[in-house]
């Protein structure tokens, strides 16, 4: 069967590229098969995009939050008619295992749902008791007008509606850059938004590149908003373009080096299922991956044992096997980068525990990586303990307690998230007050997240504007209005209104 075709969506159409240029998504697991060929949009597509959007805004932005939230509302349906179709895409294009698969739709979703809520809630500002009685003060937040949200391949269905859901609902209209590398995903998307009739130019999907696509609409003068998750090289660009236009925020979420921090007390059980999760979901292909497990050194041993013989055991194969523990990583430079991190830490001596990569791949074409596993000492000049490897490549570094483990969590550039496997609520607490992260669990491992709680990280794991629910103060500006209901000024702090 030939490979679709499939348009971009702007102003309500499906619209190949003005340059009729095209490229191919193709499944990292078996990379001969060509998911479907996508417009790569260039200017004249962007340009129309925008123009549209900002024809759109006004009238989006009278429609009422009610209204507006009901579109999220039909969207929603349509995804759980539709979960299982969208999640064997998600398993084909990005190469999750199909249970992963599902939960990224289950989640996209939940998203569409709690933004629909949110619309009905109708909870838009907040009243403000005055020191004159005979003044009303209150506050309401006002879309800020066309959004960009460039979004990545590890989370093709979700994180799109974690960036587009309250922004459409909070009156924004809103352009799409899927990854291209699981520009289906975002097809599918767009779809959804059309069934569901949402107005020409509030919801658009282009597909291509960062520097064809994603770069020009960050820039274009009449953008407002930028959401964007991917590496910081490309957040600090964003960054520092979004600071040369006065009308203009972002949000960027960029990556971390996250913990596990295992306690003397832990229950083993709990602490080497939640680092196995930690460390290899996804390939660990996840800005949350736990790159590091920071082990009390007087359990480090048993530790240790237990968890290399487990990770012996964690199947690695096809996405759409029901069986395996995850799937493929996203190309071959995903490989590569992971397989420099693992040449890196032999050369750095560590000591090497377990190294399943001279196994046979599951395919022999696809982009595969088994577990790796390495322990010793901190360093704080180790390139693999302190950069991401965004692979299946995990470091068991011995500590002294807690005070140790959470002072080892900080000594990178990053600050995503974090987990301590503890029974004593005294270390949970301290590493939750001391710890430099986003997003904190306890007896929990460090990869999930839930909309209805902001999502980002300090350091260079953002820049300290998170997403999900903590995108509302990017999303809207807050105006803030007083009315006088007496027949004369009467001015606040004393300040006398008389002229004499």
């Amino acid at each position: 069967m030939a490979a679709p075709q499939v348009q971009n969506l702007i102003n309500g159409h499906w619209k190949a590229a003005g340059s009729d240029a095209w490229f191919e998504s193709r499944n990292p697991a078996h990379p001969a098969e060509v998911i479907g060929t996508f417009p790569q949009s260039g200017p004249e597509d962007i340009e129309e995009a925008v123009s549209s959007a900002n024809r759109a805004f006004e009238g989006w932005r009278a429609m009422g939050l009610v209204k507006r939230a009901e579109y999220l509302g039909r969207v929603a349906r349509l995804m759980e008619e539709d979960t299982e179709a969208l999640a064997r895409i998600v398993a084909r294009e990005a190469g999750k295992q199909i249970n992963e698969a599902r939960a990224d739709v289950v989640e996209a979703i939940h998203t569409a749902q709690y933004a629909f809520a949110f619309g009905h809630l109708g909870q838009y500002g907040r009243v403000i008791g005055d020191e004159v009685p005979t003044k009303r003060c209150y506050e309401f937040l006002e879309p800020r007008g066309v959004v960009v949200a460039i979004t990545p391949w590890n989370f093709p269905v979700a994180l799109p509606f974690w960036l587009t859901g309250l922004s459409l609902v909070l009156g924004n209209c809103v352009i799409l850059k899927p990854s291209e590398y699981t520009p289906m995903c975002g097809a599918k998307i767009a779809g959804y938004f059309e069934q569901a009739g949402i107005p020409a130019g509030v919801f658009q999907v282009l597909q291509g590149t960062g520097e064809g696509a994603g770069a020009p609409l960050v820039s274009h003068p009449k953008t407002h908003v930028v959401l964007f998750t991917g590496s910081y090289e490309v957040g600090l660009k964003i960054k520092l373009e979004v600071a040369r236009h006065a009308h203009k925020v972002c949000t960027i979420e960029t990556g971390g080096k996250n913990a596990v921090l295992i306690m003397e007390d832990a229950n083993l059980d709990m602490a080497v299922t939640a680092s196995l999760l930690s460390a290899f979901k996804t390939a660990g292909q996840r800005c949350v991956t736990a790159g590091r497990l920071l082990v009390d050194s007087r359990v480090a041993d048993r530790f240790k044992d237990r968890f290399v013989s487990t990770a012996r055991r964690v199947t690695v194969g096809d996405p759409m096997d029901e069986n395996v523990f995850y799937g493929a990583m996203i190309n071959q430079q995903g490989v590569e980068k992971g397989r420099r991190f693992n040449a890196t830490a032999k050369k750095e001596g560590f000591e090497i525990l377990l190294d399943r990569n001279s196994e046979p791949p599951p395919t022999p074409d696809g982009y595969w990586l088994k577990p790796f596993v390495y322990t010793g000492p901190w360093r704080k000049d180790s390139v693999c303990l302190t950069e991401e490897a965004f692979s299946p490549h995990v470091a068991i570094v011995p500590v002294g307690g807690v005070e140790e483990a959470v002072a080892v969590y900080n000594d990178t550039k990053y600050g995503l998230s974090g987990s301590i496997i503890t029974e004593d609520y005294r270390k949970a607490k301290y590493a939750e007050e001391h710890m430099q992260c986003g997003i904190f669990y306890w007896n929990l491992p460090c990869i999930g997240a839930g909309v209805r709680m902001p999502f980002g990280g300090v350091k260079q794991s953002g820049n300290l504007i998170p997403s999900a629910a903590g995108l509302i103060p990017v999303l809207t500006h807050p105006k803030a209005v007083t009315h006088n209901l007496d027949t004369k000024i009467v001015m606040a702090q004393g300040l006398k209104a008389e002229i004499t």
